[in-house]
């Protein structure tokens, strides 16, 4: 009975030494849409460090972009920025932030509407 709980955990430590020691990995995809648009993805992994964006195009001219950075650990960190254009030119942005840990999180943005306008928001959770 020893024996088997032994591999399971040797298994585990060996899987965990391999992705420490693993280099930077990239993952990239690109897909049509439903409605004639295309959306691209693209995240790359160095670590616990994963960046990433993001590219939406409509089949009526409007377009999106959102960048992304994350690191992992006790406490997870994301920032976010996005852009984007509607069909009839108008534009918006925005950003966004969080850190989550093992009992709570919080998030604040803003966002930048057609109008000039920005709005700020706080978020706070428990998990």
């Amino acid at each position: 009975m020893l024996f088997s709980v032994k591999i399971p955990a040797l298994c585990i430590g060996a899987v965990l030494a391999w992705s420490a020691a693993s280099p930077a990995s990239a993952e990239e995809w690109r897909r049509p849409t439903a409605h004639g648009g295309e959306i691209s993805r693209s995240v790359t992994r160095d670590g616990n460090v994963y960046t990433g964006s993001t590219t939406r195009t409509g089949a009526n001219g409007g377009a999106y972009t959102s960048s992304s950075k994350c690191i992992g650990g006790v406490v997870d960190r994301c920032a976010r920025s996005y852009s984007g254009t509607g069909p009839n030119g108008q534009t918006f942005s925005g950003k966004r932030v969080s850190a989550a840990g093992p009992f709570r999180g919080r998030s604040a943005g803003s966002f930048t509407g057609p109008n000039g306008k920005t709005v700020y928001g706080i978020r706070r959770w428990r998990r």
